[in-house]
């Protein structure tokens, strides 16, 4: 697709569709021509070189017999979290040995405060105070 640059997906879902190609005994040129397209662009589809459109994926899908989440299943998701990696400080640990709850009160604070409006965290205010009414008698 023109504009747009191809990534490790693109690679991935071009590798899944060569090896379904194989199993189904199909040559890339009997497959290009039911697509209307040269063997060579789809050799760019199936290195990743050019992304596949969802109707050809489809398409090539019933030809093949699989379901189209096939071509994505192991896939890497862009919104997986980043492994940790050198440049990646460590977390603080919550607790302690000594006291497991120490610092937990300054985190969940610390949260509330930067992801909470402000009607939401006098409500989350409310409710500690309710609690440590209880708490206390």
């Amino acid at each position: 697709m023109a504009g747009q640059k191809t990534d490790a997906r693109d690679v991935h879902v071009g590798q899944r569709i060569a090896m379904q190609r194989k199993k189904a005994a199909l040559t890339q040129k009997r497959v290009a021509q039911s697509f209307g397209m040269s063997a060579a662009q789809l050799q760019k589809y199936e290195k990743g070189t050019n992304r596949i459109s969802a109707i050809h994926l489809e398409t090539f899908s019933r030809m093949t017999g699989v379901p189209v989440e096939y071509f994505f299943q192991g896939m890497k998701r862009s919104d997986d979290p980043a492994e940790e990696g050198f440049a990646e400080r460590r977390q603080q640990p919550y607790a302690t040995e000594l006291d497991p709850w120490a610092g937990l009160a300054e985190m969940v604070a610390q949260h509330v405060n930067a992801h909470f409006p402000d009607t939401s965290r006098q409500e989350f205010a409310a409710a500690i105070k309710a609690l440590n009414a209880c708490l206390n008698g």
